[in-house]
């Protein structure tokens, strides 16, 4: 099953923001699940910087080929257009790393 991570990006320190997507992830993976971890291109950013319609464009294409959307808690308007786009899709979203797993086990 391939988990869409949505959470804050912008919102606090975008380093630690990261890190929380990669340790979700990393939960995620040894759950048997194969998560797409948006905020990687924190450092695809880094090295070529795009304009912020870019990057949602890129994650909306990505979103569209997963079979859900974990919500992680934090104030966001990227990962509420995550959602919005993910409720459109029809695609389920959760709310919690526990939620996803009691629902959908691999």
């Amino acid at each position: 099953m391939k988990v869409y991570i949505a959470s804050p990006y912008s919102i606090g320190n975008k380093e630690k923001n990261v890190l929380r997507q990669i340790h979700c992830a990393d939960a995620l993976i040894g759950h048997g699940y194969t998560p797409f971890v948006p905020l990687l291109l924190h450092y695809q950013h880094i090295v070529a910087p795009r304009s912020y319609n870019e990057w949602i464009r890129y994650d909306m294409e990505w979103l569209s080929m997963c079979d859900c959307v974990l919500r992680l808690r934090g104030k966001s308007i990227g990962a509420d257009l995550e959602v919005a786009e993910a409720k459109r899709l029809g695609l389920p979203i959760y709310y919690s790393l526990n939620e996803l797993i009691k629902i959908t086990k691999p």
